[in-house]
């Protein structure tokens, strides 16, 4: 506790005196009871009011040990819920500044701004909190439900940065009235089995065998990490991903039959090149102008009828994820693994062929509660908006660490 024995307000800022009352103190060395040897003044940056900087001035008393055969001489009075030692921000501040990051998509820039301070001595009042709650293991209890996805963090040089690719771990467990709250995890270093596989192990037996359920993308290292590591897991083929390999054969159709019939790449005026937004909606969405449009385009060559074959087996397959009977998106899900891998078109039969390896997985969503990794793509879209704020990092660690507290993986 501290007293306040002064304030001070001129234009645009406001200065605070503030000690703490007089006490007997001994030695943190051999206990003797030490002598005042007078205070010292420290400044603290504190929370700002409105737009006023306020600067605390600390009178920190400072003691001298009697006892001439202790090494410890002089020392000062600490106050860890006023400052931690040696900063120059309050914890007050710090806390502040933590919630401003995770609610209010603030910058460590812009609070060292409102602050009057530079941005290292922000981020390093700011670390050491984030680094103390990281290194707390309680805050994997309770996870049932992960979600492992790739993720991009820098698009420099790998050779000056390290390699590009993260693994995103996110808690995608639900809470009692069945909904998502996702947190991050964690962000791996590498997009691997190996990353996949390390982190799994780190985490402990109990955490493992507390996971019920694992939503990935079609990337056969996390499924064999997720199968080595998680042997009671149930893994899931994320739905998103599903329907984005659907899209992408109609594309690839669509280019090789413009390739096809009339050499060159879409241009405007190509019945296919004025479609390939249409395409790549669903058709609920569609106006009647739009099937109209595609229609039209579709019949302009017999050649464009593959396109629009690919297209329905597109829809088909996002078809399944749309029913509300989870057994009927089943059923259509089966039909689907029994026909697509015998279509005459190869970028359709391609599909078949992959959705049949990852048959289990593929199912798997409709006897998991629909379990999927949307919430995950949203911690991504988190992410993502933090660095753009940054204009970027060069720091792993520093961008690890933002992000876990912005994407609610270290909750103060």
């Amino acid at each position: 506790m501290v007293h306040v024995e002064g304030v001070e307000r001129t234009d645009g800022h406001m200065r605070v005196e503030v000690s703490t009352p007089s006490q007997l103190m001994g030695c943190p060395d051999c206990g003797v009871v030490a002598p005042s040897r007078g205070r010292r003044v420290r400044q603290l940056h504190d929370v700002p009011h409105g737009s006023t900087r306020v600067v605390l001035v600390w009178r920190q008393r400072v003691w001298r040990c009697p006892d001439p055969a202790c090494a410890r001489g002089t020392f000062t009075e600490q106050v860890p819920d006023l400052v931690r030692a040696r900063g120059s921000v309050t914890t007050r501040a710090v806390a502040w500044a933590m919630e401003q990051l995770r609610r209010e998509h603030a910058t460590i820039s812009g609070l060292a701004r409102q602050l009057g301070i530079a941005w290292k001595t922000m981020w390093r009042g700011i670390k050491p909190v984030l680094e103390h709650l990281d290194g707390q293991e309680q805050r994997f209890e309770g996870v049932k439900s992960l979600g492992v996805d790739e993720h991009i963090w820098h698009h420099g040089d790998p050779r000056r940065k390290g390699p590009k690719e993260l693994t995103g771990m996110v808690d995608l467990t639900r809470d009692e009235q069945g909904r998502v709250h996702a947190r991050l995890l964690d962000l791996v270093p590498g997009r691997s089995k190996k990353a996949c596989t390390d982190w799994l192990t780190a985490r402990g037996d109990a955490f493992r065998k507390n996971i019920a359920v694992a939503a990935l993308d079609p990337f056969g290292g996390y499924k064999a990490a997720i199968d080595e590591e998680l042997a009671d897991a149930v893994a899931v083929l994320d739905a998103f991903h599903v329907v984005k390999l659907g899209t992408q054969v109609v594309d690839e159709v669509r280019r090789r039959v413009q390739q096809a019939t009339l050499g060159h790449r879409g241009r405007k005026g190509d019945p296919l090149y004025g479609i390939q937004t249409i395409l790549r909606a669903g058709a609920e969405n569609l106006t009647d102008k739009q099937l109209d449009r595609l229609a039209t385009a579709v019949e302009a060559d017999p050649a464009h009828e593959e396109v629009y074959v690919a297209w329905r087996c597109a829809q088909d397959l996002r078809a399944t994820y749309r029913d509300k009977d989870a057994t009927k998106g089943r059923r259509r899900a089966e039909k689907i693994l029994d026909s697509f891998h015998t279509c005459p078109i190869p970028e359709v039969a391609r599909l078949g062929r992959t959705l049949r390896r990852w048959r289990e997985a593929f199912l798997a969503y409709f006897t998991t509660g629909r379990a999927n990794n949307g919430p995950t793509e949203a911690v991504n879209g988190i992410i993502e908006l933090h660095r753009r704020l940054a204009r970027g990092y060069r720091n792993r660690t520093n961008y690890r660490l933002r992000m876990l507290l912005a994407a609610g993986g270290l909750t103060p």
